[in-house]
This record gives structure tokens, sequence and C-alpha cells, in this order.
């Protein structure tokens, strides 16, 4: 069948099962050969400059794939808050055209901003889905870190511009669809729950929630999950404890009572003392603090 679609999944431990959910949703859909491969604690060194370290815990790993990969043959990049409800061959084969690396194109202008409780203003443009042709792509982590140092570039210019690469090494043909952030309708290929306070399995009131969920539950009732697995995750404190009443009762409740529902899930998760992606925030408060220290040096 040729060589099989490997996808590098951006990860840190809290999101591990929903990497194993993603992943159900690609081979569920697709009769191609698919390797998935969750990217976890990567050595990846910090900036010197607090400005340029990690948003997350793997930001810098879609550049590590090639290498990775042997620097050989074709990769997907995405990260682990996805969802897919397409064949994957049609993003595996779209065509490069001479460029190194296939984004996204640009975001529609009625899905820049969406008004959503927990999501930003205006969404900016992303590489969260990616397309790299590993032969192409000599990166080395070290180096990339070292040009972030030396001031060559800066994180939001190497995340968002891809700066790395030549313009003509970039090609901006993936469509929206294949990274429909916080959006679902039926032409949705990839669902991206990018506001991490509203992820299904840390909030109990995503609109889209619910298709999650029923990827969990299919996952569950066909062996590929046992629910001791959902439970450890809960008492690791990575996920909600209220999703275990909505795996078990949310598609028994009728819609007029869906709301009150999930209110008292979110009451829950309150009495429970649940705050999502604790580690993440912990770090973003660390890299503020050291933000504010290194200006102080700087005016001294």
């Amino acid at each position: 069948m040729g060589e099989p679609v490997r996808v590098y999944v951006g990860t840190d431990r809290s999101q591990l099962l929903a990497v194993k959910v993603l992943e159900h949703s690609i081979k569920r859909h697709t009769k191609l050969p698919v390797e998935v491969y969750p990217m976890l604690d990567l050595p990846i060194r910090k900036p010197k400059d607090p400005r340029n370290w990690q948003r997350t815990g793997f930001s810098f790993s879609r550049f590590c794939i090639p290498e990775l990969a042997g620097y050989s043959g074709k990769a997907i990049y995405m990260d682990a808050d996805m969802l897919v409800f397409k064949d994957i061959a049609s993003l595996w084969n779209i065509p490069f055209n001479g460029a190194k690396v296939v984004i996204q194109e640009d975001i529609p202008l009625e899905h820049q901003s969406r008004g959503k409780e927990g999501g930003p203003v205006k969404r900016i443009k992303q590489c969260a889905v990616m397309l790299l042709d590993c032969d192409k792509l000599p990166w080395k982590i070290d180096e990339i870190i070292d040009d972030l140092d030396r001031g060559k570039y800066n994180y939001e210019r190497l995340m968002f511009d891809l700066c790395i690469l030549e313009e003509t090494g970039i090609s901006y043909t993936i469509p929206f669809k294949w990274n429909s952030l916080e959006h679902y309708d039926q032409e949705t290929c990839l669902i991206h729950y990018t506001d991490m306070s509203t992820q299904p399995w840390v909030f109990s009131q995503n609109q889209y929630g619910y298709l999650w969920l029923n990827e969990l539950r299919l996952m569950l009732n066909n062996g590929f999950l046992k629910l001791k697995d959902v439970e450890e995750e809960i008492n690791l404190g990575y996920f909600r404890p209220s999703l275990i009443r909505d795996i078990r009762y949310s598609q028994l409740i009728p819609n007029f009572l869906q709301k009150p529902f999930q209110q008292a899930n979110k009451l829950l998760d309150k009495q429970n003392n649940y705050k999502p992606h604790q580690e993440v925030y912990a770090l973003k408060k660390i890299r503020e603090e050291a933000m504010k220290t290194h200006r102080r040096d700087l005016v001294k």
C-alpha cells in the first residue's frame, strides 16, 4: 500500500489520552496504513530570552519531525486537541508543488473571531496542521534555538510566519476544513479544540464537545479503551471529574435538559476543585515572571 501515513502529534502528559482519541478517529475514517507518534517530553532546551519560551510543553516539537523521521519521506504534524471526521488521504495527498512544507490557507473571515467563551478576540494564523517533506527539511532543533538566542528571529516569527523557510518553501493549500478552529459543519474534516480552557475533556460545556465524547464512547464500546483509563486521567487531575457522568448519561438527556445537565457538570468540577491544564498555566506564570525579570535586567 506504499508509504504509511506518519502523523506526529504535539502533546504533553495531560493530553496523552486525547492523542489516542485523535488516533482512533484518524484510523476509523481511512483504509490507508497510519502510524501515529505522540511527541512527548522531547529534549528541547529553553531559549535564553523568556519571551521566546514555548507557550506549551510541545510548541517547538513540530520542528523535530524531520529528524525523528530520519529526514526521509512525508509526515503530518497535528496538535493533540483535534478530532478527524474524513479520510486523511485527502490531506496526505495534497501536492507540495516544489514547496517543503504545506500549511493552512488564510483563516476565512467568518472564523477569525468567534466570540466564544475562553476564546481569543481574533484568531491568528497557525501551523497546527502541517504536511512536511522531510527529505528537504534539514532542521535541527538546537540550531533553531541558537538562532532564537542570537535574535535572528523571535517566537512569533518562528511559529506564525515559519520564517526559517524561504517563502517559496511554503505552500498555503491546507483548507480550513482540515484545521477547523472550534467549528463544525458537514464539510469539516478536522475540528481543532484550540481554546485550551474549553477543550471537551476539561470543560463540560463546549458546543462541539459531544463529537469528542462520541468518539470516546466508541473506543470504550469496542475495547480500544477502558473506563479505568479515563478515571486514571481524572485522578491525575488531567481530565474533569464530570467526564464520567457525561460518558454515562449525556446522550440519554433530552435537548431541553442538556443545559441544566451541563451546568450540574460544571458545578461538580468546581466542587472537586478541578483546574484544567494546571502545569501549562503554572509554566505560563513562570514565563511571565521571567519576562519581568528580563525587562528589569535590560534597563539596568
